[in-house]
């Protein structure tokens, strides 16, 4: 017998692979497919202080190894959310979730954070600061090492459960950024969030996607969420969960060697809706395979 159970800021999941935000929606589209109890648990789609439609259309280019979109944080808003999303839930997921949780200005993080906190069904708060700073002229806020740790420090000011910070790995030093959202008192990190890319269609010669770049994700981008992911959770004394590009139990047994407590599958849910079923199921024979009896003994052991 292996023990695939791993922990959390105190919450022990039964495995450590956990749906990425943006690509399980709020868990109804996956259920139709499989019991989506047996997931460690699952991040929900970003949310946003208002109903957001998203970006314009064409969303979507695929790409050898991956695809970049350009959704938008497509959402109900924080309201619908807790009033219609998570009651809807309950019906068929008995385990606390991750809300992921997006804002344009420091108040907005603060007012979804201080609302989601409240609900029972929560585990942990993913925020997410890959969002443009409308009040910093546009400048994503995860790009900048201050405005970081004032989202943080912020946002755990009004929480009552953990807080992990989503990184952009469209940075200069993703160090710097992890070590400021702990010096902000993140309870743990999340990363990497999507790279930057883009296609070009040759017959129109002009981007497939409307607003021309978009997030880069899948396969190709494993390697440099690997390095990343090695590099901070070797630099801050909180637990990082690892994601990009992990699409097999082995992905996932390779980024806690680099430093995961625990590994998020985003793009993979898009190609095959049974991926992180089939990844849960055969986590047991690679760590038999590499000789692992208990997850916690390879945690950064690389």
């Amino acid at each position: 017998m292996v023990n695939t159970k791993v922990t959390l800021s105190g919450w022990e999941l039964d495995n450590p692979v956990i749906p990425a935000s943006g690509t399980f929606n709020f868990g109804k589209e996956f259920a139709d497919f499989y019991d989506i109890n047996i997931l460690g648990t699952f991040s929900f789609k970003g949310t946003t202080k208002e109903p957001k439609f998203g970006n314009p259309t064409p969303r979507i280019a695929e790409t050898p190894m991956g695809m970049i979109n350009s959704v938008g944080l497509q959402n109900p808003g924080i309201h619908a959310v807790i009033e219609h999303e998570l009651p809807e839930l309950k019906k068929i997921f008995n385990k606390k979730v991750i809300a992921n949780i997006s804002g344009y200005s420091v108040e907005e993080y603060v007012y979804n954070c201080q609302l989601i906190d409240k609900e029972d069904q929560v585990g942990i708060i993913e925020v997410n600061v890959s969002c443009p700073n409308v009040h910093g002229g546009g400048m994503a806020f995860g790009t900048d090492p201050k405005n970081v740790y004032e989202v943080t420090k912020a946002v755990k000011a009004v929480t009552t459960k953990p807080v992990y910070i989503k990184l952009s790995p469209n940075v200069t030093d993703i160090v710097e950024i992890a070590k400021a959202a702990e010096a902000g008192g993140a309870d743990g990190i999340s990363m990497i969030n999507t790279l930057l890319g883009m296609r070009i269609d040759l017959k129109t010669k002009k981007p497939i996607i409307a607003n021309k770049m978009g997030g880069f994700s899948g396969p190709a981008i494993f390697p440099v969420a690997l390095r990343m992911v090695y590099q901070v959770s070797h630099a801050v004394n909180i637990p990082v969960i690892g994601m990009g590009g992990v699409s097999s139990a082995e992905d996932v047994i390779e980024m806690m060697m680099a430093g995961a407590t625990a590994v998020q599958v985003g793009a993979a849910n898009l190609v095959n809706p049974y991926a992180c079923k089939e990844i849960i199921e055969d986590l047991p024979r690679v760590m038999e395979k590499y000789g692992i009896k208990d997850l916690n003994d390879i945690i950064g052991i690389a």
